[in-house]
C-alpha cells in the first residue's frame, strides 16, 4: 500500500520526540517515547491525507528517504487503500468512469473505493482491480 517517511527525532528541551513528515509539510505530531510517537504518526497521517483528498487537493507521493530517525508510516487501511488507488489509476492514464465500466459496476460505486471515508471493497472487487491495474495490493 502507502507509506509515508517520517523524521522522529528526540526533543531535549520538551523532553518528547517530534514527528515530522517531509513530504507533508503542515503535518506533524510528537510522542513521549517512539513507539507512541509512531502511533500518533498514523493518526496524523491518516487524518492529514484524508482531509486534504476530500478538499480534492493533490496527495503528494511519498518519497523514499533513509537514516536512522527515518520511520515509515501507513495510513489507516481505508485511507492508504483510497489514495493508493487513486495514485495508480492517475498513473496508468485511467478515469473513474473507464475503471467503473471494466469492472462492470456503477460509477458511484466506484467513486467510493477512492473516498477515504467510504472505502470498502470486497475482496472480489480488489482482484479485479489487480488485474486491471497490474498492481498487487494484497500480500498474504
Amino acid at each position: 500500500m502507502i507509506t509515508y517517511p517520517a523524521k522522529i527525532a528526540f526533543d531535549e528541551e520538551d523532553k518528547v520526540y517530534n514527528v515530522s513528515f517531509p513530504d507533508l509539510s503542515d503535518c506533524f505530531t510528537y510522542g513521549e517515547s517512539v513507539e507512541e510517537a509512531k502511533e500518533n504518526a498514523k493518526e496524523a497521517l491518516t487524518v492529514y491525507l484524508e482531509s486534504i483528498d476530500l478538499r480534492k487537493l493533490k496527495v503528494p507521493k511519498a518519497s523514499e528517504l533513509k537514516g536512522e530517525d527515518i520511520y515509515y508510516i501507513e495510513p489507516e487501511p481505508n485511507v492508504a487503500f483510497a489514495i493508493w488507488l487513486k495514485q495508480k489509476r492517475e498513473d496508468k492514464g485511467y478515469t473513474q468512469e473507464e475503471i467503473a465500466k471494466i469492472l462492470g459496476i456503477a460509477y458511484q460505486t466506484y467513486q467510493r473505493f477512492e473516498n477515504p471515508t467510504k472505502a470498502n471493497p470486497t475482496l472480489k472487487t480488489i482482484t479485479k482491480l489487480e488485474k486491471v491495474l497490474n498492481e498487487k495490493v494484497l500480500k498474504i
